[in-house]
């Protein structure tokens, strides 16, 4: 379940998230829907130090972490991509031990066909929601860079 609020103050965030909080636990009750209160996590987006309140739903601690993944996409609280990018650049070392038989340097594939290869597989992994992480530190960024240096 996803939920986001923008306050400067953690405290009236987190009562105004309770609040709407509450009204999906009246609507759930309503349409008889069951919420997997294990499945939720809170996270707070900020640059400050401390934490925020904790939030209930049907009666349940929502456990609050530094890192949730939502959508393929892995956020940090503090928004700085490092943990995503890492998580990306594993996957990429996989796919290309999967694929070295084919693209490897000994392939009797073209070049051009190699290169085809790597934008059709390889290319979609790193370049999956570009838009929402390409903001990230430029340090963050260099890892992935590395991988298309090293590969191409």
């Amino acid at each position: 379940m996803t939920i986001m609020t923008t306050y400067s103050n953690p405290t009236i965030a987190s009562m105004n998230l309770q609040a709407h909080l509450r009204k999906i636990e009246q609507w759930t009750r309503k349409w008889r829907l069951k919420i997997n209160e294990t499945k939720s996590a809170h996270i707070a987006f900020t640059l400050r130090k401390g934490t925020c309140p904790p939030l209930y739903i049907n009666q349940s601690t929502i456990p609050q972490t530094d890192m949730v993944k939502y959508l393929g996409l892995h956020f940090d609280k503090r928004l700085t991509w490092r943990e995503h990018v890492i998580k990306i650049r594993k996957h990429l070392d996989l796919k290309t031990l999967e694929m070295i038989w084919l693209i490897g340097k000994h392939s009797p594939l073209s070049l051009t066909n190699k290169l085809l290869i790597y934008k059709k597989v390889l290319k979609l992994i790193w370049t999956y929601e570009l838009a929402l992480w390409g903001c990230a530190a430029s340090s963050n960024l260099a890892i992935i860079q590395r991988y298309q240096a090293k590969i191409l």
